[in-house]
């Protein structure tokens, strides 16, 4: 029995780390460290010290940050739910 990495089943990939999704969204890690911290930011996992982020989670987020004037109030980094 083969084990796979974590958050990939079948070639797919299922969670981030901290670097990818900051990569991914073009910002520092230490924003995302900054967030968590502050309780604000995609949803995440910590296993054995490392912190993931599910695509799931990361992808509702987006979602919740969608704006369709400047006007719109929740910005970059807080929690819309």
């Amino acid at each position: 029995m083969t084990s796979k990495p974590f958050g990939q089943a079948d070639g797919i990939v299922s969670h981030l780390g901290q670097r990818e999704l900051a990569r991914r969204w073009k910002i520092s890690e230490r924003s995302l460290e900054r967030w968590r911290w502050q309780g604000v930011g995609p949803r995440y996992v910590k296993v054995g010290g490392r912190v993931r982020y599910r695509l799931k989670d990361i992808e509702t987020y987006e979602e919740e940050q969608l704006r369709s004037s400047t006007a719109d109030t929740a910005g970059p980094g807080r929690s819309v739910g």
